[in-house]
């Protein structure tokens, strides 16, 4: 092969005949062709050294180039017509790779300035380079601006009270329609609330106006009360920034009185947030409830997998973005619901349409399959109510997959007749599984002491669980059974504390995040709150609440959801990596992904968890019992 460099009027074939550069014009190639480095490489001799993947593309004219990572001592060999380097390898995370000539090869490098230009004048362009940092307009087809981030940062991070713009405007709850109507105009205000002694009344929207007043008819001299949303939901001011998006997004509410303590400090809307990034949850939700169709539910819940990209683009933490997440699972499912009893009529009974695993934990992430059951009241007679409940529960569950949450692969749905009883059936569940935890009863125990209640009779879950509760609470035998369970899910260290990848299939050479890392957390978890008769259901907040018991120490609760939210980010940022490269999102990690640092604290976080399971074997007997 000639050692001399080929003139940029020998590129603009290559470039012609390349499945991206060739999509440029004639003139755009010629101009891209004399941007571009045309180099000649000897065998052995360095492509791209440790440090330089965000500086540059690389395509291969001849030859060939092994890229190879030290650390792991593995190597993949790239021929003639492949490409890698910037907007292709992710360089903050790939530092030790190199790429050498494996053969002989002429190589083009394209700087990453020009990548960025190109891709800003072609916005088309940016899906084929998602690690790109592009800082024009069209940033958001890859990484959203620095100061986009940060807003979304801010939103995640700060009090409730840094985002309220003015003092409350409120009325007396006499006071007439057209008054509160005339001051909202005055004031130039959306909403204004009404109270009394000082207490809140109540809350009334331009769009309480426009569907209860003119669209009635109704007298405007009548009071505003008549009129009002009684007892709003409020939040408090001192509270996490991203609760009230929470509520917003979960409730399809655009308006939220500010609380400090009894009194009325502000309102937060939902057009305050809209500076802030993330507040797409909010929007996203006002969506869904204003389908009237499957069909349109199934094409809004695809935006889910963009919104969990900005998350992770923003850096916003795992335990906020799996309740940002699940909120829009939860504004699915009470949709289907609706439209279900539109279709079916109202239920002849009180139920509670109950989430189980995940999204019961507001642990979801943009890969999740649908666990859920249906809790009936007693009065339930299945001659008379289980047809409705048949083709209701077959409705939503269907409407589920339509939006990409499969179905349950072991068929613990709601749907399944099993998981669709009364009350005491539940009570029965639960009391053969606590007294006789063969295998497969600790299995549905880890699924279903995770519930939440999503729409219906919350009061039948609440006393469910409180009774539970009571029988795990203390119960050595039950707890030691569910700790031999827990103790199945090990984290991949080997016996030198070294990462063990998985060694074969096709997720060979990677780590499952989900059961080697997330689930072993979520397991002890479950256990610290079925000793302690812990009430809470999200994994943070039990590793919180049994710090404060004393059924695990403080220093070990706080390690372990440290190593929970480490190991989240990671997922999630995986995740968000696959959705910009238009694959399907999977928990599947290559430690090739990871810096030198990120794979230390991957060991640390390994390390955390299994040194907790072997406190927990060692206190209940290592989970076996003779």
């Amino acid at each position: 092969m000639s050692s001399t460099a080929p003139a940029p009027s020998a590129v603009v074939p290559f470039l012609a005949q390349h499945r991206v550069f060739g999509l440029l014009t004639a003139a755009e190639r010629a101009t891209l062709a004399s941007q571009c480095t045309a180099t000649p490489l000897e065998a052995g001799a360095v492509a791209v050294a440790p440090g330089q993947w965000n500086q540059r593309l690389v395509l291969i004219v001849q030859g060939s180039l092994d890229l190879g990572d030290p650390d792991l001592n593995w190597r993949t060999r790239l021929q003639a017509g492949e490409w890698c380097g910037a907007g292709l390898s992710p360089a903050h995370l790939l530092d030790d790779w190199q790429a050498v000539a494996a053969t002989p090869a002429q190589i083009i490098f394209v700087p990453a300035s020009v990548l960025v230009g190109l891709c800003e004048a072609h916005p088309e362009l940016a899906v084929f380079f998602p690690s790109l940092p592009l800082t024009g307009a069209d940033a958001s087809a890859g990484v959203p601006p620095a100061g986009e981030q940060s807003d979304t940062v801010s939103l995640l991070s700060t009090s409730i009270r840094t985002l309220i713009k003015r003092e409350p405007i409120t009325v007396s709850p006499s006071t007439s329609i057209r008054a509160a109507a005339t001051l909202m105009c005055e004031r130039r205000v959306s909403s204004v609330l009404l109270v009394e002694q000082g207490h809140l009344f109540g809350l009334v929207t331009d769009r309480d106006l426009r569907n209860r007043v003119v669209a009635q008819g109704l007298d405007i001299d009548r009071p505003v009360a008549d009129i009002a949303t009684l007892a709003p939901m409020t939040v408090n001011a001192n509270s996490p920034a991203f609760e009230a998006l929470l509520l917003m997004a979960r409730h399809n509410i655009h308006h939220m009185p500010v609380m400090e303590g009894p009194r009325i400090v502000g309102m937060i809307t939902a057009t305050d947030l809209t500076e802030q990034h993330s507040t797409s949850a909010v929007y996203l939700a006002g969506d869904i409830y204003k389908q009237t169709t499957v069909e349109g539910l199934a094409r809004i819940s695809g935006r889910v997998k963009h919104l969990q990209r900005s998350l992770a683009a923003a850096d916003a933490s795992a335990y906020s973005t799996g309740h940002i997440i699940t909120a829009i699972t939860d504004a699915l499912t009470t949709r289907l619901i609706h439209l279900a009893e539109a279709t079916l009529g109202p239920a002849p009974i009180d139920y509670v349409w109950v989430a189980a695993g995940s999204q019961a934990r507001s642990e979801q992430t943009a890969k999740s399959d649908q666990d859920n059951c249906l809790i009936l009241d007693d009065t339930y007679d299945e001659s008379r109510h289980g047809d409705y409940f048949r083709a209701f529960s077959r409705f939503v569950c269907d409407g589920l997959a339509a939006c990409g949450y499969i179905h349950c692969p072991g068929e613990m749905m709601a749907m399944t007749d099993k998981w669709r009883q009364p009350r005491q059936r539940w009570v029965r569940y639960f009391d053969q599984w606590v007294n006789t935890p063969e295998p497969m009863a600790l299995m549905l125990t880890c699924v279903f002491f995770d519930l939440r209640a999503i729409h219906g009779k919350s009061e039948l879950l609440d006393t469910l669980r409180h009774d539970v509760l009571q029988r795990t609470r203390g119960n050595s035998l039950f707890l030691a059974h569910m700790v031999g369970n827990a103790l199945k899910h090990r984290p991949p260290l080997g016996l030198f504390g070294n990462i063990t990848v998985i060694r074969s299939g096709e997720n060979a050479r990677t780590i499952d995040l989900k059961h080697s890392g997330i689930v072993p957390i979520v397991d002890l978890a479950r256990v610290y709150a079925l000793a302690g008769a812990v009430a809470a259901v999200n994994t943070h907040d039990r590793l919180e609440q049994a710090g404060h018991s004393g059924e695990v120490s403080d220093q070990g609760a706080r390690d372990l959801r440290d190593a929970q939210e480490f190991l989240g980010k990671l997922r999630i940022a995986h995740q968000a990596r696959q959705i910009a490269r238009g694959q399907a999102p999977d928990n599947f990690l290559a430690l090739e992904e990871l810096s030198n640092l990120e794979r230390s604290h991957l060991k640390s976080a390994f390390a955390v968890v299994q040194g907790l399971q072997n406190v927990l074997a060692q206190r209940y007997g290592g989970g076996r019992l003779g």
